[in-house]
């Protein structure tokens, strides 16, 4: 290397800046950034020698002059000023690192991102229940059978009671709309068709449960779904002929128009024409009426709010989501809570009170996560499928029970129409009538259980109030938690009620139906057994005695009874049968 370039030095990149006149002049580098104070003596880098930059030319007509960077660059033209700190501060900040503050646990410390936290709480639990699946699915192997599920709902392919039983709730639905028009016409009087209306919604109820208790092909699945029908029914017909009295009292007051605060206004359609607000009594049409029984709503108005066009993405990603759920939870009934329900109930006929508990939790799991899955199928999906269907505008089913810390709350809020249907037409009337507010939400919790044993009861016959009782239990429970326990202590005590109430409910119901079907096969064989022996003249074999007494014992009690009947079933069944079925 040559003298003249170890003269020159080392090689550096020209910069260009300009500064910007008028007041105090600030430098702009070519990336952006701007240093102030210019005609201050700039610091040095530490170990080069100190130069200075200096402005070079006049200013420029438009103000600004340029800069030219010298052997050694100054720090400010290159950083910005919140990089920038002073001798004092980076010696203070060497010194002492500590500062007074609060682990981000704790509560005084307001940290609130735990994003992380739940995100492995879902990962953890994915692959709990993902180990439970595969242990089961190597226990029991595959249980799902989708052509099962018909079996469900029909017994004899060529007898469907279920379709007949729905498609008759027509007569009782017509029945309150053509009462409304006599007496819309004062062709009758007002007491005449209370009473009209009151067998009619009683004839409502009781018709659909003597029809399942009567007829021997209904399953109990289409038990259950034939009298949730005539229930949903029951409350539309009873909302039906209470909004419409009420028109009639507004219409006796000389109203010239209904003029009601809950009517709600046109809204334009998709062409930009409005729909026309309607007047009692011209609601009183067969189009209104099963208008508002298709759509999801329990309460009955003149006018509802509708939405101005069918969104067909919308609808068909609803109906994707039901048909997906509907085989979900079908194969997850199948393959997780059928088997262990199965096994669960010998602990329970023992009273082993360790393995119930360890049952009982086992069961917790899958049932919980299926009544999750069939709040989202119904409240979310098939709801607001019927809504977009019906250009229905209200879409608040739900609201957010998952933050429920009452019980009060969590019942408040996970079904919004039926609590609307309670607040108008059951509990708002009994507070105008001078009661109490407790007695008031206690007899709402009566009505309630009262409908749980009627679609529990009737389509299994049998009647052991547990689903009353459960329902009840609610009342109890809501006053401690609301008295003893707040925040997410309450929180936590709603989501035990839901884990582990409900699959002590199944449990019991299952208990009781699986003791019915036993002792009814009990009966049976023992039926068959005294005619084929007393017509031959001969006594019942000793090995029947310990089957009839607990019999007997099972009637009286209603409890658990069951005991081994089936020891003796092939020396029986071959000397009842034998002569008749000599393969046997």
């Amino acid at each position: 290397m040559s003298d003249k370039a170890e003269m020159r030095g080392p090689i550096t990149r020209w910069r260009r800046t300009t500064v910007t006149g008028g007041g105090a002049p600030s430098v702009k580098q070519a990336n952006g950034t701007k240093c102030h104070d210019v005609g201050k003596k700039l610091p040095q880098y530490i170990g080069e020698p100190n130069t200075e930059a200096e402005v070079s030319g006049p200013a420029s007509t438009n103000g600004k002059v340029d800069w030219e960077m010298g052997m050694s660059r100054p720090p400010q033209l290159r950083r910005s000023p919140k990089k920038q700190r002073s001798a004092v501060e980076d010696i203070n900040e060497k010194l002492s690192c500590h500062v007074l503050q609060e682990s981000l646990l704790s509560s005084a410390s307001g940290y609130s991102n735990y994003r992380g936290i739940l995100n492995w709480c879902v990962v953890m639990l994915m692959l709990g229940n993902a180990r439970l699946f595969l242990e089961n699915i190597i226990k029991y192997g595959i249980l799902v059978d989708p052509i099962q599920v018909v079996s469900l709902f029909l017994k004899d392919p060529y007898s469907w009671p279920t379709p007949c039983l729905i498609i008759a709730c027509n007569v009782f639905i017509l029945a309150a709309l053509y009462t409304e028009r006599r007496l819309a016409v004062g062709t009758i009087s007002e007491t005449t068709g209370q009473i009209l209306h009151i067998f009619n919604l009683t004839s409502t109820l009781i018709f659909p449960a003597a029809t399942v208790l009567s007829v021997t092909s209904m399953t109990p699945v289409g038990g259950v779904f034939s009298l949730a029908i005539y229930t949903v029914v029951f409350l539309k017909l009873y909302s039906y002929q209470d909004t419409n009295r009420w028109c009639r009292e507004i219409r006796q007051a000389k109203a010239k128009r209904l003029t009601r605060s809950y009517s709600c206004p046109s809204v334009a359609q998709s062409d930009g024409s409005a729909l026309t607000n309607v007047s009692y009594p011209g609601n009183l049409t067969h189009r209104d009426m099963y208008y508002f029984v298709f759509a999801p709503t329990l309460c009955y108005q003149l006018n509802f709010p509708r939405s101005p066009r069918i969104r067909k993405r919308f609808l068909m990603r609803r109906l994707f989501e039901m048909l997906f759920l509907t085989q979900l939870l079908v194969g997850l009934i199948q393959q997780w809570m059928v088997p262990t329900i199965q096994n669960s109930m010998k602990p329970f006929q023992e009273m082993d009170f360790s393995r119930m508990v360890e049952r009982l939790l086992k069961l917790a799991v899958p049932n919980h996560l299926i009544w999750l899955m069939f709040f989202y199928w119904f409240f979310h999906s098939t709801m607001n499928f019927l809504a977009e269907l019906l250009q229905f505008g209200d879409r608040e089913f739900y609201k957010d029970w998952w933050n429920s810390e009452t019980i009060t709350y969590f019942w408040a809020n996970w079904n919004i129409p039926v609590h609307k249907w309670c607040l108008r037409h059951f509990y708002k009337p009994m507070l105008k009538r001078g009661v109490n507010k407790f007695l008031a939400q206690t007899a709402v919790f009566l009505v309630s259980a009262f409908f749980h044993e009627y679609l529990v009861s009737i389509p299994l016959k049998m009647f052991r109030l547990w689903a009353f009782m459960g329902m009840m239990a609610q009342v109890p429970l809501a006053w401690f938690v609301s008295r003893f326990l707040n925040g997410n202590y309450g929180n936590a005590a709603v989501w035990m009620s839901l884990i582990i109430g409900q699959p002590v409910a199944v449990l019991i119901t299952s208990g009781d139906s699986k003791v019915e079907i036993q002792l009814g096969a009990k009966h049976s064989v023992l039926e068959n057994a005294h005619t084929i022996l007393g017509n031959k003249g001969e006594p019942l074999p000793s090995e029947y005695e310990p089957q009839q007494n607990c019999l007997h014992r099972a009637d009286r009690s209603g409890c658990f009874c069951i005991s081994s009947y089936v020891s003796h079933f092939s020396y029986t069944t071959r000397q009842t049968f034998g002569h008749t079925f000599p393969f046997i």
